[in-house]
């Protein structure tokens, strides 16, 4: 029988432009790659082809607690397009990185405001997405 692991959240630490991220939510950050590591074509007698896509490119979805003290300093990348480096590092029992050198805020979170604190969501190109 194989040994359990066991995950931690408080294992993962992400830095975006140098300044660590704190009060993320329950769904704190997600990476996905912008499209397929390859593609396939086949051919009309059935002669397969795959192609390596070089594409580094990859989005982030990182959701902040309303109350996050970053919540200012990624607003501010958001409005200025600023470029920065993002490194998120998952130091618990299985490690994992995932850094980009190039990457800004797409686009100023949605604002709700109702009978309870909101999460704000900010998505983030990865212009050279790297992942080990």
């Amino acid at each position: 029988m194989t040994e359990a692991k066991t995950y931690d959240p408080l294992d993962l630490s992400l830095q975006i432009g140098g300044v660590f991220i704190t009060a993320m939510s329950e769904d704190m950050v997600e990476v996905e790659k912008d499209e397929e590591s390859y593609s396939v074509k086949v051919g009309a007698q059935g002669d397969v082809i795959r192609s390596k896509v070089n594409n580094p490119l990859a989005t982030m979805t990182l959701t902040l607690l309303a109350s996050s003290p970053q919540l200012e300093y990624l607003t501010k990348l958001a409005r200025t397009g600023e470029i920065v480096p993002v490194s998120i590092i998952y130091n618990g029992e299985v490690k994992e990185t995932i850094t980009s050198t190039q990457a800004f805020v797409k686009k100023l979170p949605t604002r709700t405001y109702g009978s309870e604190a909101e999460d704000r969501e900010f998505e983030l190109q990865m212009l050279d997405m790297d992942q080990t």
